[in-house]
């Protein structure tokens, strides 16, 4: 493993540094995939909660008129 890791060392990196950026990327990795699960069962918490539920087209559609909006946003901000 160690050989595999050392032949696609960068320029000027040291095995090291590779494995402290894995290290890094992964823990971020870990702690933005426990939050996304968090997010989700606390939505599901509060649907079966409040018994509302919403359909995947309808959160679809909303989803795009968010994006629609942020890049009207952004073509004004450019300009």
């Amino acid at each position: 493993m160690r050989a595999a890791a050392e032949s696609v060392l960068k320029e000027g990196e040291s095995l090291s540094s590779l494995m402290e950026d894995s290290l890094r990327r992964q823990i971020d990795y870990r702690k933005t995939q426990a939050e996304f699960i968090a997010r989700g069962l606390a939505g599901l918490a509060e649907a079966e909660r409040t018994g509302v539920y919403y359909a995947t087209d309808d959160i679809q559609e909303l989803m795009r008129k968010k994006l629609e909006k942020a890049k009207a946003r952004k073509a004004v901000q450019q300009k």
